[in-house]
């Protein structure tokens, strides 16, 4: 006598609704050429306000839309020609997106190259495109954290709201630099004109003080790059810039995910991706004559092997079904 199970409660399957897609992103080692990685089988249902460090949340974002143009191609034999089997004969991706924000993060992805600080210019310098030359920074004393720099004295000479950047001195380095995230490659220091606040320039270890007390600058979020070490400088600076031109390439591990209104999540990770364009903006219209600006972001996927059979991949697609679904 045969048995059937019917199966209880379940929900067909449906496609996802989703209102907006959220942006996330990692930095990549440059020097060991080490992305993050996402395990959607152990964090995919994170909540999209907290993200997994050292995952940070750069919002909604809108019109995104990713293209492959891997090929593939029909091999054949005999005459006439029967195909007999197909190969991969290129592997190519890229992502397209707006960002419904404007921060020191999203400006740096959608630069292209260096994204850099306007900081506070010395008494009488030079003007220049990117900044002249910058007033002496303040070195931090013991004691700082991720969101309180302490530095004694000096704390005078800044102001709650101010903007500072936060890392060391350029001292001859070469190769990547900046703290937290590689910001800019420096090929020699000529190239930079030996300026000790280059790093200070182009990092991204960057925040706004919401409050000044007992030699503290208190931050309003922490700093990229954790606890700074002693040594460290901070520089006020008044925004950002970037450059249309530059050779160096920001690359980054991204992470977007689709929150279904029926419980379902779809993430796309990409382990390495780098700008394919130079800073673009799109205007939408709000109201009137009001528009809004939205920075547009263009990457192209870069491989990664995956650690399970070996393959060269650019992007992991994770469906997690909403409860009860079928299968």
């Amino acid at each position: 006598m045969s048995t059937t199970v019917t199966a209880v409660g379940l929900v067909e399957t449906v496609a996802p609704v989703t209102r907006r897609m959220r942006a996330y992103f990692a930095p990549v080692n440059r020097e060991a050429g080490l992305p993050t990685l996402f395990d959607a089988a152990q964090m995919g249902a994170f909540a999209l306000s907290s993200p997994p460090a050292p995952w940070v949340d750069l919002g909604w974002c809108s019109n995104f839309a990713r293209k492959s143009a891997t090929k593939i191609g029909a091999l054949t034999t005999g005459a006439p020609a029967v195909v007999q089997s197909q190969v991969v004969t290129q592997v190519e991706a890229s992502v397209e997106l707006e960002f419904e924000g404007w921060g020191k993060l999203q400006l740096a992805l959608a630069a292209g190259s260096q994204q850099m600080n306007l900081l506070q210019t010395a008494t009488g310098a030079a003007a220049n495109g990117s900044g002249g030359r910058a007033a002496t920074a303040v070195p931090l004393v013991a004691g700082s954290t991720a969101t309180a720099l302490s530095v004694g004295a000096a704390a005078t000479q800044f102001q709650v709201g101010e903007l500072v950047s936060v890392d060391e001195d350029y001292v001859a380095q070469v190769g990547f630099v900046g703290s937290g995230v590689s910001a800019a490659y420096v090929s020699s220091p000529a190239s930079v004109a030996n300026d000790i606040n280059y790093i200070r320039r182009v990092s991204l270890n960057v925040g706004r003080v919401v409050a000044i007390a007992n030699g503290v600058l208190q931050l309003g979020a922490p700093l990229l790059a954790g606890t700074p070490p002693s040594g460290m400088q901070v520089s006020s600076l008044t925004g950002f810039v970037d450059r249309e031109g530059g050779g160096f390439f920001q690359e980054w591990s991204g992470l977007f995910v689709m929150d279904g209104e029926q419980g379902d999540r779809v993430i796309y990770h990409y382990p390495r991706l780098q700008a394919m364009q130079g800073s673009a903006e799109m205007a939408e219209p709000v109201a009137g004559p009001l528009e809004k600006v939205k920075l547009v972001g263009a990457f192209r996927a870069l491989p990664v092997t995956d650690a399970n059979d070996g393959a060269t991949v650019l992007c992991f697609r994770s469906y997690l079904p909403g409860a009860m679904r079928t299968v």
